[in-house]
């Protein structure tokens, strides 16, 4: 899968490249999806959701300009893939999923892998961040909100980067780096996520 697709599509990080060589995505999906686990494809796990793509893991991943040691924040655990590939770069990763069964398995599937030291999964609503352990280096969000959330461009260290797909039908994938100078965004491409859920709905009816 990474050289057949991950490698031909860009990503040239030797480390990011080596982390998804370790984790092992057919572990993380359920048993019937499992001769798909290493497709270029998102998934389903359960309760409308996926697991994202390979690709998009590794792109998020490299955007984020995260390495060893880095303080990541995640917003939609789902099966776990992408704070597993988060923490075999070296990262701590503190992750949110809202959906308890899902938050469970994801706990479950990060230990039984090697993983619970570097990984800590909160079930709960994760668009306020987690103010008590910012700031972060970066946070990444795998549920798209239709406008960017304040309090996880907020939760940023000087330096770090939000990567967050935003937008309710058509959906881009946006980076915000917080800098001395203001926050820089840009937009990456065109992307399909499912729909952040709570406090970023209750938001978007403000709006």
């Amino acid at each position: 899968m990474v050289r057949k697709t991950i490698i031909r599509r860009g990503i040239t990080n030797p480390d990011l490249l080596a982390a998804l060589r370790r984790v092992p995505r057919h572990e993380m999906v359920p048993a019937a999806q499992r001769a798909y686990a290493y497709e270029d494809c998102p998934l389903p796990i359960g309760f409308d959701q996926t697991i994202s793509q390979p690709y998009i893991v590794a792109s998020m991943t490299e955007l984020a300009g995260v390495h060893a040691g880095s303080r990541v924040l995640e917003l939609g655990t789902g099966s776990g893939y992408q704070a597993a590939i988060l923490a075999a770069l070296g990262c701590e990763v503190e992750t949110f999923e809202i959906i308890e069964p899902l938050a469970a398995e994801a706990e479950r599937a990060l230990k039984r892998l090697g993983y619970g030291d570097r990984v800590r999964v909160h079930h709960g609503d994760g668009y306020h961040g987690l103010p008590a352990r910012a700031p972060f280096d970066a946070v990444i969000a795998t549920a798209a909100p239709e406008f960017i959330p304040e309090p996880l461009v907020e939760q940023l260290a000087m330096g770090g980067r939000l990567v967050i797909p935003v937008g309710r039908v058509i959906q881009d994938l946006i980076v915000v780096e917080k800098t001395e100078a203001g926050r820089i965004v840009k937009s990456a491409y065109a992307v399909r996520f499912v729909p952040m859920t709570g406090a970023a709905l209750r938001q978007q009816a403000k709006n």
